[in-house]
């Protein structure tokens, strides 16, 4: 698929590692302009030519103007935005604080929200653009101790499904990935072997193990590109048949 997304600027946000380092990475392999956005420094790894950086907090309000206004000074448009931050706490609704839950919701929905109202008045004057937003099973399933990060993950769900009525009308399709498991940093803020209990939860899926960074990044670009241009408010569930696997009732 090399030139996918030829001559298109892109948006990632959370790129220093995972799903959006992978997803950035490979959408400037075929073409795009990006704009990689992280709160960790080392997103500044990935400067380049094609690639400029933003060291940023995705909740605040300044941080989605900002990446936009980069965007469009440094390579005069924008076609893409990825919402692929992302933040989980592990904690049982008793024991967890009112920061706790902020502090997901703000960054997994608020952030997502404020990159899709600045990216879509940029799109909407020239009446394309394509917004990719990185869900979650845990979108429409849930599990003990997760209750922010599942809340999160519906509100970008239903956050996708009416951005996509709202921008059809401009030539914007907005799409989100229900993402499985998949070997990233998201846990090890609160856990040294984040990536390899990730790993074997992913086992727990039909497909018997958790997705790569890349596995995902692919989707992204095929949503994000041209091809996918029939394809407008759906979650594309990626997630190794889990969502498959608990939504079949007991025989």
């Amino acid at each position: 698929m090399h030139g996918e997304v030829d001559g298109k600027v892109a948006i990632v946000t959370g790129a220093a590692s995972g799903i959006g380092k992978a997803t950035a990475e490979l959408l400037q392999a075929r073409g795009a302009k990006v704009v990689a956005v992280d709160i960790a420094e080392d997103v500044q790894g990935l400067e380049r030519d094609s690639m400029v950086t933003i060291v940023a907090d995705v909740s605040r309000e300044d941080s989605a103007s900002k990446a936009v206004a980069v965007a469009l000074d440094r390579f005069g448009k924008l076609d893409i935005l990825v919402n692929n931050a992302g933040r989980i706490i592990y904690k049982p609704i008793v024991e967890m604080t009112l920061d706790d839950w902020n502090w997901q919701m703000q960054t997994n929905s608020t952030g997502a929200f404020l990159h899709t109202r600045e990216a879509l008045k940029a799109m909407t004057p020239n009446k394309s653009g394509a917004i990719v937003n990185i869900a979650s099973y845990a979108a429409y399933y849930a599990f003990p101790g997760i209750s922010a990060y599942t809340a999160s993950k519906g509100a970008l769900a239903q956050l996708t499904r009416t951005a996509a009525l709202e921008a059809i009308k401009d030539g914007i399709r907005v799409n989100a990935i229900g993402v499985g498991d998949t070997v990233t940093n998201l846990l090890n803020h609160f856990r040294s072997d984040g990536r390899d209990f990730l790993r074997k939860h992913g086992q727990l899926a039909p497909i018997g193990r958790a997705a790569e960074p890349k596995e995902i990044a692919e989707i992204v670009a095929f949503l994000a590109s041209d091809r996918a241009s029939f394809i407008v408010g759906s979650v594309v569930m990626a997630d190794g048949g889990m969502s498959v696997l608990i939504g079949t009732p007991d025989e």
